[in-house]
């Protein structure tokens, strides 16, 4: 039988005594921006002249990016929900690229006396970048703190949320908004074009576990994961407005790789151009890749995707991303308890939308391997 927690305390999250919020990252000033850049790509030997060109998104909106702020609203968000269900649990936040660093963060937590942690990243899907990256960055910290003498720190990832309903219900009522922020003659034929960030093929293709049912599909576990999601919304949607047929597809952006190596098509921009052509009176995007609107959304959509669209003559309209939505927050507090109630050898209730299905809580030492060379990650098998 599942275990119900109706009045969720200290004992529910058992064996964890805290969370960590573990996200990417972002400047806060034109004088953080290249630093930040040089944080993102060490190893890849890109000159400091490229990161300044790449740089210019940020100095766009004075060298700060959304995201810091952003997650300091869903920080207190979660702190609140956790507070409002009785659950006496302290939520630390830590970035991959910029302060706070995961090793400070790490160590502030080692310093107040937590020893088993959850970590929630703010990556929804399977994938190297998305998740296996992140539990490198965890083994990296962890060593550290060893070295330094703190040895007893245990951290376990909670599963990818993307089908969670606590994320894809806020999606559907965001797309919904957007859809009505459409001229009144245009909605019925407007279509849907959701998007997350590309990236390279041979990384999708071997994103997931290898015994993941999805990661067998064209694209492997990160492409399906979010035509999962985009089935779902484009459903509720058809329901709600009352369109049968409504187009959807799922696009990508931000890329940054080399143009010889190939990744994940069409671009937006490059959808936006053949669906004007195409005869679409308009088009609705909805960012299903990405927790919050920082600079992916904020420039590439926000800034070069309705640019596009302008000089198409083609009305489009946004769609906001979950953020802290009550829903949201209530789902990582749902995980969490999940996780630590499967940690106690009971059997939760998994909640997942679609028929992937809930994934799993352990990920395989070879899941969504380093498309580089091979690394230590932490929270594995």
């Amino acid at each position: 039988m599942p275990e119900i927690h109706s009045e969720p305390t200290l004992a529910a999250a058992a064996p964890y005594d805290a969370l960590l919020l573990l996200s990417f990252g972002g400047p806060e000033g034109p004088e953080e921006v290249v630093p930040f850049l040089e944080n993102v790509t060490r190893g890849r030997g890109i000159p400091k002249e490229r990161l300044v060109e790449v740089g210019r998104h940020y100095f766009r909106f004075g060298g700060v990016s959304p995201i810091n702020e952003q997650n300091r609203e869903l920080l207190a968000a979660l702190r609140a929900d956790f507070a409002a269900a009785g659950l006496d649990l302290p939520v630390y936040w830590g970035n991959r690229n910029w302060a706070p660093f995961l090793v400070d963060t790490l160590r502030e937590m080692a310093e107040d006396g937590h020893r088993r942690i959850a970590v929630l990243a703010t990556s929804a899907y399977a994938g190297y970048s998305g998740c296996r990256q992140y539990r490198e960055n965890l083994a990296d910290a962890l060593a550290t703190l060893a070295a330094e003498g703190h040895t007893a720190l245990r951290v376990d990832k909670l599963r990818h949320f993307y089908n969670h309903p606590g994320f894809v219900e806020p999606m559907i009522d965001a797309t919904l908004a957007a859809l009505a922020e459409l001229p009144a003659g245009l909605r019925d034929g407007a279509e849907l074009a959701f998007t997350t960030h590309s990236i390279p093929t041979a990384m999708a293709e071997s994103s997931g576990a290898p015994d993941d049912p999805a990661r067998g599909t064209p694209g492997g576990a990160y492409v399906a994961q979010h035509l999962s999601v985009a089935e779902l919304i484009a459903e509720a949607v058809a329901k709600a407005s009352g369109v049968a047929d409504r187009p959807w597809q799922l696009v990508y952006q931000s890329r940054s790789g080399a143009p010889h190596i190939p990744w994940l098509e069409p671009d937006i921009c490059d959808h936006l151009t053949d669906r004007q052509q195409g005869g679409a009176p308009a088009v609705v995007m909805i960012p299903i890749g990405f927790v919050s609107d920082h600079m992916e959304v904020k420039y590439d959509l926000d800034t070069e995707a309705v640019a596009k669209a302008a000089e198409l003559d083609l009305p489009v309209a946004r769609a906001a991303t979950v953020g802290a939505d009550p829903r949201f927050t209530a789902a990582v507090r749902e995980l969490l308890l999940e996780r630590a109630a499967t940690e106690r050898g009971l059997a939760p209730r998994r909640c997942a939308l679609g028929a992937l299905g809930a994934s799993h809580d352990v990920c395989a030492v070879n899941c969504c391997p380093n498309p580089r060379a091979p690394r230590p990650a932490a929270a594995q098998a």
